[in-house]
């Protein structure tokens, strides 16, 4: 797929747009004025991709609380911000990488331009984040709801008094919870602008509805080319959310070092517990930081085709299993032997160029 060159932004030392692969983002869930409890929750989910972090700030508390967040971490640092302009200010003070602030709450337009002074003053970017739950009054009124026209008229209508104000350090966002609203507002804007993308699908659900409606979304997009940043935003752990956005980067090829496993959906020609053995495996080879394929598969239809095809790959038998290695057989395996073995050559063998 060929991803739209849009314009480079700074979050830190994190370069979102231009030819820079698609970084993963998720939000505490913590309450902000915790210091403890959001630092421990942020250092998880560093450990496990996250590469930008966002934090609610609904108070001079939590802002305050930054500053200290801000030492312990090693990714950039998002304040989010609605109705209180003085806490976006503030909070750039504090410390904060990034802003997101929402048009359809922050108020009237000189607040905004005294949140940009400050922004330029410390090079901070500020994210247009408009959400189809809470546009302007007058934009609803003129579109009959929180279509996607009335959305991306929204953040079209801030980036013009932004560049007004010779302020262009800016990603956008266009969420919405319904699905095809999202990406239809996503398609209209990236034809229309060349700052980076924000993607995702907003109050996406539960783990399991929430991930189907985020692959599907941010899916599409990045299809398209479109968006430079994701977070997948589900009613769970924010680590539910970087393990899912990975999946689906690592589905189009997107993310380095990451495996992808091929597994068939198995039937009654299977004689081995493929679905236990895939799901060990999956669970196994998580953290190991390499860009290959393996493929498990159950049976003679496909199995020593797909497996042949992968960097490493097992076609079951009869209780039994053979291990391919680019393409050639290495030997067969007992049932018994397939995840430590599979595990042991997937350590040994080197990355695909």
């Amino acid at each position: 797929m060929t991803r739209k060159n849009t314009k480079s932004i700074y979050v830190s030392d994190l370069k979102i747009g231009g030819n820079s692969p698609v970084s993963l983002q998720s939000m505490t869930n913590t309450d902000t004025r915790n210091i403890d409890e959001t630092i421990k929750q942020i250092k998880e989910l560093e450990s496990i991709g996250c590469q930008l972090i966002r934090v609610a700030v609904p108070d001079n508390e939590a802002a305050e609380a930054l500053k200290k967040i801000k030492k312990s971490i090693s990714i950039p640092l998002v304040a989010d911000i609605h109705f209180d302009y003085r806490l976006a200010i503030k909070a750039v003070r504090m410390g904060a990488d990034k802003l997101r602030i929402n048009p359809g709450n922050i108020g009237d337009f000189d607040k905004v331009k005294k949140i940009t002074s400050v922004c330029k003053e410390y090079e901070v970017p500020i994210r247009i984040g408009v959400n189809g739950g809470s546009l302007e009054k007058k934009i609803l009124k003129k579109y009959g709801g929180p279509t996607s026209e009335a959305m991306v008229e929204s953040c079209l209508n801030y980036i013009w008094k932004m560049e007004d104000i010779d302020f262009t350090n800016i990603i956008i966002s266009l969420k919405s919870s319904d699905l095809q609203t999202t990406i239809s507002a996503y398609r209209s804007i990236s034809k229309q602008v060349d700052y980076p993308l924000h993607i995702g699908v907003t109050e996406a659900g539960t783990v399991e509805t929430g991930t189907i409606k985020s692959a599907i979304g941010i899916g599409s997009l990045l299809i398209d080319g479109i968006g430079d940043t994701a977070r997948v935003s589900l009613t769970s752990s924010p680590t539910n959310e970087i393990q899912v956005g990975k999946r689906i980067l690592a589905s189009l090829g997107l993310l380095n070092n990451k495996i992808q496993i091929i597994s068939c959906p198995t039937c009654g020609r299977c004689q081995i517990d493929l679905i236990y053995l895939a799901e060990e495996i999956e669970k196994a080879v998580y953290m190991i930081p390499k860009s290959i394929t393996v493929a498990v598969m159950g049976c003679a239809v496909n199995g020593p085709g797909e497996a042949r095809e992968a960097d490493l790959g097992i076609a079951g038998g009869k209780g039994s299993a053979l291990l391919f290695k680019k393409g050639k057989v290495i030997r067969k395996l007992a049932e018994d032997e397939i995840i430590p073995e599979l595990i042991k050559e997937i350590n040994l063998l080197e990355p695909s160029k």
